[in-house]
């Protein structure tokens, strides 16, 4: 996507507003949040992809990092749990 590159960031907020105004004209409420989420899903799943491709490429330079270790692993996943558990926690409260 070099476009993305090209792309000036004003441009891209301006087309951003715009599609989620087109968006509005014919959906309900709960289409629009249904909508809503699930592209905010999708943003999620690139960021979190982007994410851990740049920790391998930062991880790749810095010579005490193992890829293939358990250590690495569980610490990272131990991360994650709690991340999400606080998440789940969050989002309780909110019901």
């Amino acid at each position: 996507m070099n476009f993305m590159k090209k792309l000036p960031p004003k441009v891209s907020t301006l087309s951003a507003v715009a599609v989620g105004y087109i968006l509005l004209d014919d959906s309900t409420y709960v289409e629009q949040n249904a909508i809503g989420n699930w592209l905010m899903l999708i943003a999620q799943v690139l960021c979190t992809n982007a994410y851990f491709k740049q920790l391998q490429t930062q991880n790749v330079s810095n010579s005490n990092y193992d890829p293939d270790s358990n250590e690495d692993t569980i610490k990272m996943l131990k991360k994650l749990i709690d991340a999400l558990t606080k998440e789940v926690e969050s989002l309780k409260k909110d019901v």
